[in-house]
C-alpha cells in the first residue's frame, strides 16, 4: 500500500514520561489505509490507548515525544492548538469506550450530534440537523432521539449515537477505543456489523483498539500486537491468527475461549506485564516466555518480516513439524 493511501502513519513513535524508567511507547510503527480496519491488540497497560490518542494530539503533560504521527499526511506532533482543534472537528474522530462519559447528560442528543458540524459551519454544505438525521438512519436509529436525553437511551443506542457523532464531518480516520467493551454480546455484534458497513459506505479508515482477539479477527484487515509499548508482531488478520509467529501472540490466542472447544481449560500467561519502572534491555516478553534464551534477555529483537522475536523462525518451524506429526 503506497504512502498516499494512508490516513494514519506512525513512524518510530517513542513517548516518555517524568519519573518512569522506560518509555510508555517505544519505537511504534503503524499504518492505517483508506477503507481499512486495523486492530491494535494486547493486554491492559500495553500502550494501545496511548498510541490511539497520539493521532489526536492528546499527549500527557510533560511528555517527551520522538518520531512522526501523520494524519492525512500532516504531522500531528507539530500542529498548533488551533490546527489540532480543526483536525479533531473534521479529519479524525474518536469513539470512546464508555458513551455515557462522552455525552453531556444535561443536553439533548440533537445538540450533541450537531455541535461539531455547527463549529465547522456545516458538513459539506449540508445543514447539521439534516446530516444528523442521515447518520442516525445509517446507524439504525430514528430522528426521535434528537429530542431525547442520554438517560432515556440504552448503552447500545448511546454507542450508536457516539458513532453517528464521530461521522458528522466525514472523517478520513476513525479511532475506536474499545467501543464495545461495555456492551452485551448481541449489541456488540450489531456494532461490529455497523462499523464494517460504515467503512464500506464512507471509505473511512479505522484504528480499532481492543483486548478481545475474537473481535479483532472478526472486524480487522490487519492486526498489530502490542506488548510493553512495543509492536511485537503485525500482519494480515487471517494469517496472523492462523500461524502466530511471536510467543506473546500465540499465548494470547491460547488464552482466548473458542466455540469449537467448549469447556476446555484456557492457558494463562504466567507472570505480569512489566511496569514502567522496569528496565527492558532485551525482549520485553522474555520474563514470561517459555522459549526465552539468554539472548532474549540481553538483546532487543528488531522487527523482521513483521515479528520482533529472536526465535520466531525456529518456533514457526517447530509448530509446522508438530502439526505434520499430529496429522500423520
Amino acid at each position: 500500500m503506497s504512502a498516499s493511501t494512508h490516513v494514519l502513519e506512525i513512524d518510530g513513535l517513542t513517548l516518555g514520561l517524568p519519573r518512569v524508567t522506560r518509555p510508555v511507547l517505544d519505537g511504534v510503527d503503524l499504518t492505517v489505509g483508506v477503507s481499512e480496519i486495523v486492530a491494535l491488540v494486547g493486554e491492559s497497560g500495553s500502550g494501545k490507548s496511548m498510541t490511539l490518542r497520539t493521532a489526536l494530539g492528546l499527549l500527557p503533560r510533560q511528555a517527551s515525544v520522538e518520531g512522526l504521527v501523520r494524519v492525512a499526511g500532516e504531522n500531528v506532533l507539530m500542529m498548533t492548538p488551533a490546527r489540532l482543534r480543526r483536525l479533531r472537528a473534521g479529519t479524525v474522530s474518536m469513539i470512546f469506550q464508555d458513551p455515557r462519559a462522552g455525552i453531556n447528560p444535561l443536553r439533548r442528543l440533537g445538540d450533541f450530534l450537531t455541535e461539531s458540524a455547527r463549529v465547522n459551519g456545516g458538513a459539506d454544505g449540508v445543514q447539521p440537523m439534516a446530516r444528523a438525521r442521515h447518520l442516525l438512519a445509517a446507524v439504525g436509529l430514528t430522528d426521535r432521539v434528537l429530542h431525547q436525553y442520554p438517560h432515556e437511551l440504552s448503552g447500545g443506542m448511546l454507542q450508536r449515537i457516539m458513532i453517528a457523532s464521530a461521522l458528522m464531518n466525514d472523517p478520513g480516520l476513525l479511532l475506536c477505543d474499545e467501543p464495545t467493551t461495555a456492551l452485551d454480546v448481541t449489541t456488540q455484534a450489531e456494532i461490529v456489523a455497523l462499523l464494517t458497513d460504515l467503512r464500506d459506505r464512507f471509505g473511512t479508515g479505522m484504528l480499532f483498539v481492543t483486548h478481545d482477539l475474537g473481535l479483532a479477527a472478526a472486524i480487522s484487515d490487519r492486526v498489530f500486537v502490542m506488548y510493553a509499548g512495543r509492536i511485537v508482531e503485525h500482519g494480515q488478520a487471517a494469517s496472523l491468527f492462523a500461524t502466530p509467529r511471536h510467543p506473546y501472540t500465540a499465548a494470547l490466542l491460547r488464552s482466548t475461549p473458542r466455540l469449537e472447544a467448549p469447556g476446555q481449560r484456557l492457558d494463562a500467561i504466567p507472570g505480569q506485564p512489566p511496569d514502567l519502572h522496569a528496565r527492558l534491555p532485551g525482549c520485553p516478553f522474555a520474563a514470561r516466555c517459555a522459549h526465552a534464551i539468554e539472548r532474549c534477555r540481553a538483546e532487543r529483537p528488531e522487527p523482521d518480516g513483521g515479528v520482533a522475536c529472536h526465535r520466531a523462525g525456529e518456533l514457526v518451524l517447530a509448530n509446522v513439524q508438530e502439526g505434520d506429526r499430529s496429522r500423520g
